[in-house]
């Protein structure tokens, strides 16, 4: 990163990509490794490494950002709307299904934080080049 504007821009990017992908391979190898998901079925295994796809397939694009200027809006916008949704998602589980693991609620506020720091830095470098 050249300069500061750049860093402010990308750091959420990288930020996402480094907890991001770790959680990605954990939900799909180990997801009793720090969370309390014990899958049985072929279909649950499935699911989890579907999950992980999705998070990896994610995490290209805002590497790409990170890299390429031209991939860069919409990489801010897809960071948004995954981790505001992931965080809603947690909100929500939260009043219905009670309080979960410490990891998951730590998770909660990380993704509305990196959410809500991507929404800033969309509203307020949206208009440069």
């Amino acid at each position: 990163m050249k300069t500061k504007t750049d860093f402010i821009q990308k750091i959420h990017l990288i930020i996402s990509v480094i907890i991001v992908v770790p959680v990605a391979f954990v939900y799909a190898f180990y997801p009793d490794f720090q969370f309390d998901l014990f899958p049985k079925t072929n279909d649950e295994h499935n699911f989890y490494k579907a999950i992980m796809g999705l998070y990896l397939g994610f995490s290209t694009l805002w590497v790409l950002g990170v890299f390429k200027s031209n991939y860069l809006k919409v990489a801010i916008i897809t960071n948004i709307i995954f981790m505001l949704g992931l965080g809603f998602g947690r909100i929500l589980s939260f009043l219905l299904d009670g309080a979960p693991t410490s990891g998951y609620i730590f998770g909660m506020f990380a993704e509305l934080f990196l959410g809500c720091y991507g929404v800033w830095v969309y509203s307020r470098f949206k208009n440069q080049p």
